[in-house]
């Protein structure tokens, strides 16, 4: 078997041709063939000097002990940290924190544009199977993103890069060392000139240092950054504000008025989560007489931010700087006046205006991160002139190492390997040969480098134009460090010995500066804060930092800087704005991000926020203008700028902007692995250089073809019956009881079902509808938690996904200006159970807490409880979606919970192995379950803190508090269900000035 698979490892193209003409089946008779070469031995001397007795298997289970051994028998403090590994060795005696069975976990941090998001990953017996947000964390807060959920799975991807080659040839990491070390050799007596590294957005201190170090040792040598999701345009305008590079955040717990100019700030960007913990502090309504934020919002493109807000104006990408304007001199600014505005935008302008200045100093204004600089210079303008500085808005030195505009690199890059200026070009991640603007041709351009080496994680587009492929070690498997939005450094620590014979880019880094290749990312890290720390015992000042996860002291100081008036006024004056019939924008797709998320079948599954489209991008139009150029939902439409052309089906979004269409990129890859090759179009080939983020122009012409999107949105439909309660806040104060009162007057107190008393601990959630803003992050966690499998989109198209929770989506009120409204529904875990009285075999039924459990074992199938369920959200397995071949993913799951195999249902059960884990602790200390001890995944990962689980029994609890709520209400409940999980009613705080448009009673 050991040599079998290191075969297969070395197969290269060229034996392939030569060894079997007929390739398949052919092929593989001709392994022992292919062993005698002598081409396969001289790669075993390389790779293995022992032998071929010494190959590890990366995905079996001979490696994982091994590699478990190792991440275990080092283990620093308990629970919280983890020491470096230097050998395999036996796992023979365990650690003393190690107990079988009990996870432990460790604190680290992802990064996400670059910048840290504080984490605390689960680890079970040596293998990370759970991401959790780190309370400690400023970035955090112990919330986390769906990314951060879902980068567990492209840990044990089993479609990543696992050795390095070279021309399609398997090399071993010192052979590549050796080469590359001859080629520095060289650069270091002229300069390094013809040297050029490209990395992604570096914020790591440590990595930041060693590009000074290359910069002080080869002055020649370039080094550019490039994201093709970037924050260009918020670092050029505070340039253009301020004169210098300055970093901005916003702390919106002090924030009364929000004005968002096209911003999606709770979904997207480094301090997303912190700003969505702070936004829903603001709309937490425990009683009438509360205070509660208000939210305006401009947006060009659906975000999951506008679903939140109580004001949306829905305008194109080139009018948000008119809105801008026009803000502006409302607030006595004198800019240019934009007469693209008619008379109800104004009005709706003009009271926003009012509103935010009368909350001076408690009011904020915030730029689209897709919008143009000169906006985001007008946007500081504004926030001085409302007080905000220094309250709702603060100003830092750059979190980042090197402050770079990204897209101006990338062309000077281009430039340079076309002239013949790059000899060796270093691609550190990225996948720049696939989204840089196509009118670059990256890929045409490398062809020009001699020599091209690429240290990735997944063979992709820019990989295989590369001679040499360097496998990058995954964040849960290496060591490093990352600043976050505030500049509060985390270090990045592993939970395992990397899988494979991958590298970090700061041990790529070091080789490159001179080292060996033998120095570890643990090393590098540690050396370089044993020197910059000054602790006098360093030793226990660096076990404390690996154990709360954030250095202390590290956030970047606020700083008091002046805007540049006159500066601001000129460039705004230097703005035209070109008049097109349409408009073609671009945006990040909201799980797949710019493609580097392909791969992840949790992601690419994951209903999106807005379309609920999974598998899919889509051409997204206004109602409006797909009735004017004659379009149905699903029909292919092609989409055309300039001379280049794209087909791709089409999608009818209520409140997208009028002569619009919204395409988000990242899909349509070639070469990314088994799940995501293939899956939709590729929307960067219209994106060029000159139109990142918007092109006008546009033209969007019809074909006869059509496309079966997968979208669940109709999928467990409960017969159309609307389930969200909404009023407003001025309704609450005259009426707190109106969400009990929304629903139809019960059935007389005739109940079949035997009453039951619960003496002790009885179990119930609550969901916060005022605060979910439908990231769907909870979905992932439950996904993650246990171990729910991905069907595909075939399965998906059919209604068989298998999530068990779904976030419906409403639109209420005018298509073109709809409200939004998310609900989070899962197992209502009913007292008077439907599903429980049909099952034949006893499969589902309750248990003394009041939970609705699941026996596995016990079901044959008959679905007849999912027939009787209201609410529709038991899941049953047609098919043997787990997959229980492939061994990296067996080491993903969490061993808590059973991994299905075909033919039983599945639903949600609060997570019962938590509450069972919390109980059995809790009774060897001989006390009670204390109130928040138990977090069901979905409750943990939430950022709005909009789910709340416990124990209903105690009064004391949260989740009993929540349901004393005037706004508590459940769904469905005049068929005397009596859910355990209760809602929320959601709550609107419009500005009276603001005219409310027509609503129709009815959701859709």
């Amino acid at each position: 078997m050991s040599k079998e698979r290191a075969l297969r490892a070395f197969d290269l193209q060229s034996l392939r041709e030569k060894l079997s003409p007929q390739r398949g089946r052919t092929y593989w008779k001709s392994l022992d063939q292919l062993a005698e070469t002598e081409e396969f031995q001289d790669y075993l001397k390389h790779e293995f000097p022992a032998g071929a007795d010494t190959w590890l298997d990366p995905v079996g289970r001979r490696r994982f002990l091994q590699l478990m051994g190792a991440s275990l028998a080092f283990a620093g403090l308990t629970n919280c940290t983890m020491q470096p590994e230097e050998r395999i060795v036996p796992y023979v005696r365990a650690p003393e924190e190690v107990i079988p069975g009990k996870p432990l976990f460790y604190a680290s941090a992802i990064p996400m544009l670059g910048y840290a998001q504080g984490t605390l990953v689960e680890s079970h017996d040596g293998r990370p199977t759970k991401v959790e947000g780190n309370p400690k964390h400023p970035a955090s807060l112990g919330a986390t993103t769906l990314h951060a959920q879902a980068s567990v799975l492209d840990l044990y991807d089993p479609d990543r890069l696992t050795v390095t080659t070279n021309a399609g040839r398997v090399r071993s990491w010192e052979v590549f060392a050796a080469t590359l070390t001859n080629q520095m050799e060289r650069y270091r007596l002229n300069g390094g000139k013809g040297l050029c590294i490209l990395t992604g957005n570096v914020t790591s201190p440590t990595l930041g240092r060693q590009f000074e170090q290359l910069s002080s040792a080869m002055p020649e040598a370039r080094w550019y950054q490039y994201e093709p999701v970037n924050l260009d345009s918020a670092h050029e305008g505070g340039r253009m504000a301020f004169g210098r590079d300055v970093n901005t955040y916003y702390r919106l717990d002090k924030a009364k008025r929000i004005l968002s100019l096209d911003a999606d700030f709770l979904f997207f960007g480094p301090a997303c989560i912190r700003h969505t913990k702070d936004f829903s502090a603001q709309r937490r309504m425990e009683s009438p007489d509360q205070e509660m934020n208000r939210l305006y919002m401009v947006e060009s493109a659906p975000t999951v931010t506008a679903a939140m807000a109580d004001h949306r104006l829905a305008v194109r990408h080139s009018e948000v700087l008119d809105i801008a304007r026009a803000f502006a001199r409302a607030l006595g600014i004198d800019v240019p006046e934009s007469s693209a505005l008619d008379d109800a935008t104004r009005t709706w302008v003009q009271a926003a205006a009012d509103d935010l200045k009368e909350h001076g100093g408690a009011s904020v204004v915030i730029p689209g991160e897709f919008q143009p600089p000169v906006l985001h210079a007008l946007v500081h303008l504004i926030n001085d002139k409302l007080g905000a500085s220094g309250s709702t808005t603060v100003h830092t030195a750059s979190v980042e190492s090197a402050p770079q505009l990204h897209g101006p690199n990338l062309v000077r890059l281009v430039e340079e390997m076309r002239n013949g200026e790059i000899e060796t070009l270093v691609i550190v991640g990225g996948n720049p040969a696939f989204d840089a603007p196509a009118d670059l041709d990256f890929g045409g351009a490398l062809q020009h480098v001699p020599l091209r080496i690429h240290l990735t994680q997944q063979e992709n587009e820019t990989s295989s134009l590369c001679d040499w492929q360097i496998p990058e070690s995954h964040f849960l498997e290496s060591w490093g460090d990352l600043r976050a939005f505030d500049g509060t450094v985390s270090v990045v620590q592993p939970l395992i010995v990397p899988l494979y014979r991958s590298k970090s880019a700061v041990e790529l880094m070091d080789l490159i500066l001179g080292g060996d290749g033998a120095a570890s990312d643990y090393d590098i890290v540690r050396t370089h804060w044993s020197r910059e720390s000054g602790q006098a015992d360093f030793d226990h000042w660096w076990r404390q930092v690996l154990y709360d996860g954030t250095m202390p002291d590290t956030a970047l100081p606020e700083i008091v800087v002046g805007v540049n008036r006159q500066s601001v006024l000129d460039a705004i004056a230097a703005i035209s704005t070109p008049e097109s019939d349409l408009e073609l924008i671009f945006r990040p797709d909201p799980h797949i991000y710019d493609g580097r998320y392909a791969n992840n079948g949790w992601l690419q599954e994951a209903p999106k926020p807005l379309t609920k489209l999974t598998w899919d991008n889509a051409v997204l139009l206004a109602p409006a203008t797909a009735q004017k150029l004659g379009i149905q939902p699903g029909q292919v439409v092609k989409v055309r700028l300039g001379e280049s052309e794209l087909s791709g089906p089409a999608w009818i979004h209520p409140g997208h902007p009028k002569r619009a269409v919204t395409i988000h990129v990242g899909y349509g890859r070639r070469q990314v692995g088994r799940v995501g090759t293939g899956a939709g179009f590729d929307a960067f080939k219209l994106r060029t250089t000159g139109a990142l983020w918007a092109a006008p122009g546009v033209e969007v012409i019809p074909t006869s073809d059509s496309y079966d999107l997968a979208c669940t949105q109709d999928h467990s439909s409960m017969e159309g019956r609307p389930l969200i309660v909404e009023s407003t806040l001025e309704e609450f104060r005259k009426n707190p009881g109106f969400a009990k009162e929304a629903w139809e007057t019960p059935r007389p107190d005739v109940n079949m079902y035997p009453e039951r008393k619960y003496e002790g601990r009885a179990w119930g959630l609550s969901v916060d509808l005022n605060t979910c803003i439908g990231c769907n992050a909870c979905v992932l966690a439950c996904q993650s938690e246990n171990n729910i499998a991905v069907v595909g989109r075939d399965q998906v198209r059919n209604g068989r996904e298998m999530h068990w929770i779904r976030i419906d989506r409403y639109f209420s009120g005018d298509l073109d200006q709809p409200e939004t409204l998310h609900q989070p529904v899962m197992c209502q875990q009913c007292e008077n159970a439907p599903c429980e009285t049909v099952c034949p075999v006893g499969a589902t039924n309750h248990s003394d807490e009041g939970l609705n459990d699941m026996v596995y074992n016990r079901c044959i199938g008959t679905r007849y409880c999912s027939n009787n369920c209201p609410y529709k959200v038991r899941r049953f397995n047609f098919l043997l979606y787990s997959d229980w071949q492939t061994e990296t993913l067996k080491l993903q799951r969490n061993p808590d919970v059973t991994v299905r195999s075909r033919g039983v249902m599945e639903k949600c059960t609060y997570c019962v192995q938590r509450i069972n884990a919390a109980k059995i602790q809790a009774e060897l200390e001989d006390r009670d379950v204390a109130d928040g001890e138990i977090k069901t995944a979905c409750q943990q990962v939430c950022p709005a803190d909009a789910i709340v689980f416990g124990n209903i029994n105690d009064p004391q609890s949260e989740v009993a508090r929540r349901k004393k709520n005037p706004r508590d209400y459940g769904i469905l409940t005049e068929l005397k269900t009596r859910p355990r999980t209760t809602y929320l009613a959601r709550l609107r705080n419009p500005n009276p000035r603001i005219p409310e448009p027509d609503k129709p009673s009815e959701k859709a």
